[in-house]
């Protein structure tokens, strides 16, 4: 089967269940042989449809609608799958699964313990942007026993860091993207709350690794 990959957590579990896309973005794992097609949010259509795949994935946070559009008028089938939350993965796997062929089955997961440390989760910087619900990434930490704070103010909103102090949370979580946080960013956050750095992708990568990752994050005694 002929698959192009324009997520990079997709491009992630694919190759882990042995199956090598012919085409990926510049933003996804390395495949070797694959052809790079341009970014999740600026795809070379044309560099798609030409190398004839039988299923293009999406993801609808990742990509834009408008690709997903110009590619099936294309006559090219798309997959776009949508994940909120761990549920959700879950059911984007067992799709992906079905689509591709692929023996996959989620791992049981225990119930979410109870909250340990309430979070502020950092995605952007000028303008400042946070992490809210329902988003996986949120879904993840509630798993580990961390509440975000601002939950309950849409998946991505923008606050001026005054008003997250307000709300008083633990922790600053800085994650190494979409925004590259890291230590040259501590004493500005620091004014919310002590920092905790984190690899982006185990909190937004949803796929494969999300085991592991849970593991991960589960280990960093919040």
């Amino acid at each position: 089967m002929r698959l192009v990959s324009l997520v990079p957590s997709v491009t992630e579990t694919l190759v882990a269940w042995g199956i090598a896309p012919v085409g990926v973005t510049r933003f996804c794992p390395p495949v070797p042989g694959a052809a790079l097609v341009g970014g999740t949010k600026d795809p070379d259509l044309a560099a798609i449809a030409s190398l004839r795949p039988d299923l293009v994935v999406l993801d609808e946070e990742e990509n834009r609608e408008e690709d997903d559009r110009a590619l099936r008028e294309r006559g090219l089938a798309t997959l776009a799958l949508a994940v909120r939350d761990l549920a959700g993965r879950d059911a984007a796997l067992a799709t992906l699964a079905r689509a591709t062929g692929t023996a996959w089955a989620p791992v049981p997961r225990t119930a979410a313990p109870p909250v340990a440390r309430r979070v502020a989760v950092v995605i952007w910087r000028r303008p400042w942007i946070f992490l809210g619900a329902p988003t996986y990434a949120t879904s993840l930490l509630a798993q580990v026993g961390c509440a975000n704070v601002l939950a309950g103010a849409g998946p991505y909103p923008h606050r001026e860091l005054a008003a997250l102090r307000a709300r008083r949370p633990d922790l600053v979580v800085a994650p190494s993207e979409p925004y590259p946080f890291g230590p040259r960013h501590e004493a500005e956050l620091a004014t919310v709350a002590p920092v905790r750095f984190l690899d982006g992708r185990d909190l937004f990568w949803w796929g494969a690794r999300t085991e592991a990752a849970l593991a991960r994050l589960a280990a960093t005694g919040w």
